[in-house]
């Protein structure tokens, strides 16, 4: 069975970036311009990571993630970023497998997103 990963940022650029990406890695990608929009039309139960960019309008990305944290508590989160932020603001934060600041490289966040989903499946 194919790996799902969502991918949420409100800039279309990153969202196709990411897409093609993920896709040429084997990954099925589902796409969503804001948190709002994740959280009313995707199955995350059905979703094997979550990408996220943490500005956005009405809902951050670690807010997201303490959200689909309390409903997923499975489900690992990498945050990206284009402003620098303090690693305690982001360490220790459950369900969060990591942050990448933009622009980042392709193949450490590919190499993070693996990991995370091999955490998850069951042995």
């Amino acid at each position: 069975m194919t790996p799902v990963v969502a991918v949420v940022d409100d800039d279309p650029r990153v969202l196709e970036s990411l897409e093609n990406l993920l896709e040429s890695a084997g990954y099925r990608v589902r796409l969503f311009p804001s948190p709002g929009a994740l959280l009313v039309a995707c199955d995350l139960a059905h979703t094997d990571c979550l990408i996220s960019d943490i500005r956005m309008p009405i809902m951050d990305g670690l807010a997201l993630a303490q959200v689909v944290h309390q409903l997923f508590p499975e489900l690992p989160v990498i945050l990206i970023t284009a402003r620098d932020l303090p690693s305690e603001t982001i360490a220790n934060r459950p369900g969060i497998h990591g942050c990448f600041h933009k622009p980042f490289d392709a193949q450490q966040l590919l190499a993070a997103v693996a990991s995370a989903i091999m955490k998850r499946l069951p042995p």
